[in-house]
């Protein structure tokens, strides 16, 4: 029985994994149409896009973690949606440089993953 229920987490965190990069693909796409549209500064860009990965991490935690263990599921896929991303968006801006950014960024994926596994699995649905 174990098995089953290994296998159905593993699916959930693949799920929520892949719900959170869709959210912040289209995210990321509405975004650029907004700043070609409109004239905004440069500073505006990095917290915006820092809003819309929290809020599409979020999501993709709070739609498929359920049972046990919430903080650790959403702190999974926190990290792996956070690793995953930043590879994404590095290789289409074609720069995968390193800083100190994706350390910050790697805890606060965890973070909000975690804090969003803890409220879906108290939440009644």
């Amino acid at each position: 029985m174990r098995n089953e229920n290994s296998f159905n987490d593993g699916f959930s965190i693949v799920k929520g994994v892949l719900l959170a990069l869709a959210i912040s693909v289209l995210g990321a796409i509405v975004f650029a149409v907004v700043l070609r549209a409109c004239s905004l500064s440069d500073k505006v860009i990095y917290p915006v896009t820092q809003t819309l990965k929290g809020l599409a991490l979020a999501l993709g935690v709070l739609f498929f973690v359920r049972g046990e263990k919430g903080w650790l599921k959403g702190g999974i896929i926190g990290l792996i949606f956070t690793a995953v991303s930043y590879l994404a968006f590095s290789a289409l801006g074609g720069d995968f440089s390193l800083s100190w950014l994706i350390v910050a960024e790697l805890f606060f994926g965890v973070f909000i993953g975690a804090l969003s596994g803890i409220i879906a699995v108290n939440v009644k649905r």
